[in-house]
């Protein structure tokens, strides 16, 4: 994967790398998290070329692999710096954060995978965590039809998490798009929206409420036949622009 060389600058501040290491990890432990997360030998010789460092070997992988495995392991690499006891959570993490997934959207939009960047975490809940990685997992696998049924409940649980952020009441058996009608409502008088955005923010009601459908009849919440790839990918892309739409207009924090 080629990248310029200011790209490459920011993903080894960010994890360190021109010191030889990676983070906090051992020889031991870097081979393991590869092995283990992806079933990749990290310490193969078509990554050495570089040198025999940690630091060196990832390079030459970042070089070396497609857009869409790169982008896979820095975003998991990330998630993996966030647990960790030294992470130092503040405005420089959240620099760090933005400017490595805008080279991760770069790195996957040249690989012509699908983008899981508006899938983020909210709040600390390790179900909405799992739920999370799954669809993260699903897409990693070229599976898009298998994870509309989790990007579905996803979506309820964001909706819902908005809701509550402004003490508007909504009970568990209110489908997605009722939850999403509401906010919408309260969106429409907390920002000054133009005319179009508007209203392909009030069409996403009825997006919402086909994807209902879609879950249902179309997905392996029940005994269905999946929607076709192509298909899926096309529905799972068009929810997750109006995703990153909240995230972008959004007058609460967006994030956990």
């Amino acid at each position: 994967m080629d990248l310029k060389h200011s790209e490459k600058r920011i993903i080894e501040r960010v994890f360190d790398l021109h010191t030889g290491y990676v983070l906090n990890f051992t020889n031991r432990t870097f081979s393991e998290w590869f092995d283990d997360e992806f079933g990749i030998t990290i310490f193969d010789d078509k990554y050495s070329y570089n040198g025999s460092s940690k630091g060196k070997y990832l390079r030459a992988f970042i070089e070396v692999e497609d857009g869409s495995t790169v982008g896979k392991v820095l975003r998991s690499l990330w998630s993996y710096y966030e647990k960790q006891t030294n992470f130092q959570p503040g405005p420089q993490a959240d620099m760090d954060k933005k400017q490595l997934f805008e080279i991760i959207a770069i790195i996957e939009d040249k690989s012509g995978s699908i983008k899981t960047d508006a899938i983020e975490k909210f709040k600390k809940d390790e179900t909405l965590d799992e739920l999370i990685n799954t669809i993260q997992r699903d897409i990693s696998a070229n599976k898009p039809a298998v994870a509309l049924d989790r990007l579905h409940l996803y979506c309820m649980k964001k909706f819902s998490h908005l809701l509550d952020e402004r003490n508007i009441d909504w009970t568990r058996e209110e489908p997605l798009h009722s939850r999403v009608g509401k906010y919408v409502k309260v969106l429409e008088k907390e920002r000054d929206l133009r005319k179009i955005s508007l209203k392909v923010i009030k069409s996403s009601i009825g997006i919402f409420d086909d994807l209902n459908d879609i879950r249902n009849n179309c997905s392996f919440a029940h005994d269905n036949d999946l929607v076709d790839q192509a298909e899926a990918r096309f529905i799972f892309d068009a929810i997750s622009a109006i995703l990153r739409f909240v995230k972008a207009v959004d007058t609460v924090r967006y994030g956990a």
